[in-house]
């Protein structure tokens, strides 16, 4: 049984990062920072500098502002200056009204608005808003949550600094989850205290439903739900799983004013940690607790993956709440502990290499990627069928060992060629037979020929083994990518990959040389 400050605290946990969310998350929290240091200054900024990290940039300049019919940063950030208020959260903008909208437009006209890219080290979420008037300025920073205002400050007098804590990483450091403590908590916690995610249902379902009456984005939802689409995917509970998630995020997306359940700051992890394990409850007819259970270890199962990758990583959110819905999904057909993790299994190897290319309408189409796989590997979890952590080993050494054995062999009959014919005839005229000359005379001459060559060859494969990590095998690759995830540093992990690989490539080179020498040595 869970200890009661430990549920307490993974409560308190869940109720930080299930929140609700009007559009992405990434221009919503950029406009609840200007919203935030408009208030500080007190009256409507003349000129607003924002100062992003590059994957806020990446998310936020490509997707629909809800209400306004506009796509990118800009409106946002004027509308969070003329009516957002930093009490409504990631709703900042709800207020949002035709005309307040027109004013939007002209502030936009007015050209008061400098976006920058953040120089310099800084969290992967940071925000840093600068509203100014004449004499007067004010500044507020959000950092490490799409919520945490860490850093506030008017005319140099600062107000709030809390930039130490990196915003809601540092609360979350109370509580480390891991797969084991979110199973038990979702199945043992008091079904009265875990009433509030039904919330997400409400809230996810109903952005399904709203995308039907308008066309938003790339409408990959309504076309699921078109006739031709039934003749092809059939009207089958997996199509069903699939339009009502690629609905919502339709609707999210493509700049509806409609609010969805979010999920670590994002509203598309949110959708896809809820939607699917919905419809799969309704046409399986579970009851109200079960699924109150499996949206809970769903949920909870997503913010676990994101407290080791951190928030905005370079792997597609979409897949992290899919393993969480797959999860629901398994709990859902009556699976175990042992169902759940062979269906994260499943998930990973299937989804490892999708990246995350910034938030816009084609999110929908990997929304499908990860929720008809969360469906797979739900079904072949409860089967018994999951991938081992062996087999991108296994694979890799099939692939690598017929693709160079090929040159190998090539690379050997091509020296055996090489060795005068008259060899093998003087070592036959001496009574050897034939595999006595060769292991005696023809071999130790033909490798002072393949020497070279298999060296090179042996080389080249050396350094191929990284290609291993893109099949799912556990490499030092594989291992660099791990710490980049966790610390959010590219440069230094890949450079010590590097320098490993140039000083096993030398290792070897020395000691291929330092054979070819004594070769040659006994050739005098």
């Amino acid at each position: 049984m869970i200890d009661n400050s430990v549920r307490e605290k993974i409560l308190a946990l869940m109720a930080r990062e299930v929140v609700p969310a009007v559009g992405c998350t990434e221009p919503m929290a950029v406009a609840l920072c200007v919203a935030r240091a408009t208030e500080i200054l007190g009256r409507e900024p003349e000129r607003i500098t924002l100062f992003l990290s590059a994957n806020i940039l990446k998310n936020a300049m490509g997707v629909g502002i809800p209400g306004t019919g506009m796509i990118g940063l800009p409106i946002a950030v004027a509308l969070g200056a003329l009516i957002g208020k930093s009490e409504y959260q990631l709703e900042v903008l709800k207020d949002l009204t035709p005309a307040t909208l027109e004013r939007g437009k002209q502030y936009l006209a007015g050209d008061h608005i400098n976006i920058q890219l953040k120089q310099g080290e800084c969290d992967k979420l940071y925000i840093e808003a600068i509203c100014e008037t004449t004499g007067n300025h004010a500044t507020a920073i959000i950092e490490g949550g799409h919520t945490a205002i860490v850093f506030e400050e008017r005319n140099g007098e600062v107000i709030t600094d809390r930039r130490t804590k990196r915003g809601d990483e540092a609360e979350d450091e109370a509580v480390k989850l891991n797969m084991k403590l979110v199973y038990e908590f979702a199945l043992t916690a008091p079904i009265d205290e875990l009433q509030f995610i039904l919330k997400t249902r409400d809230l996810n379902m109903r952005a399904a439903e709203e995308s039907i009456k308008g066309n938003y984005g790339h409408c990959l939802g309504k076309t699921m739900d078109r006739p031709l689409s039934h003749g092809i995917f059939g009207n089958t509970m997996f199509s069903h799983i699939i339009s009502k998630t690629a609905l919502a995020c339709d609707a999210r997306m493509g700049g509806a004013m409609i609010p969805v359940m979010s999920n670590s700051g994002s509203g598309n992890q949110g959708i896809c940690a809820t939607n699917p394990v919905v419809v799969f409850a309704q046409e399986n007819e579970n009851t109200e607790e079960e699924l109150i259970r499996a949206l809970t270890l769903s949920h909870l199962t997503a913010i676990y993956i994101k407290q080791s990758l951190g928030r905005l990583s370079a792997l597609c959110g979409c897949v992290v709440a899919s393993i969480g819905s797959s999860c629901g999904i398994t709990y859902l057909m009556g699976g175990s502990y042992d169902d759940l993790c062979h269906a994260v299994k499943n998930m990973i190897a299937n989804l490892t290499g999708m990246i995350c290319d910034g938030a816009k309408p084609s999110c929908s189409l990997k929304i499908c990627s990860g929720v008809s796989t969360a469906l797979l590997s739900a079904l072949l979890a409860r089967e018994g069928k999951f991938v081992t952590s062996a087999e991108g080993i296994t694979v890799g050494i099939l692939t690598f060992g017929i693709n160079s054995g090929a040159y190998v062999s090539e690379i050997i009959r091509g020296g055996l060629m090489a060795v005068d014919p008259g060899q093998m005839e003087a070592g036959r005229s001496l009574g050897l037979n034939y595999m006595t000359t060769m292991v005696v005379i023809i071999i130790p001459q033909a490798i002072r020929a393949v020497l070279p060559a298999l060296g090179n060859e042996f080389i080249v494969l050396l350094k191929d083994t990284s290609l291993i990590t893109t099949i799912g095998g556990k490499e030092l690759l594989y291992a660099a990518q791990g710490i980049m995830n966790r610390t959010y540093e590219a440069m230094f992990p890949l450079l010590g990959v590097a320098l490993i690989y140039l000083i096993l490539v030398m290792l070897f080179t020395w000691l291929l040389s330092k054979f070819e020498r004594r070769l040659a040595q006994s050739d005098r």
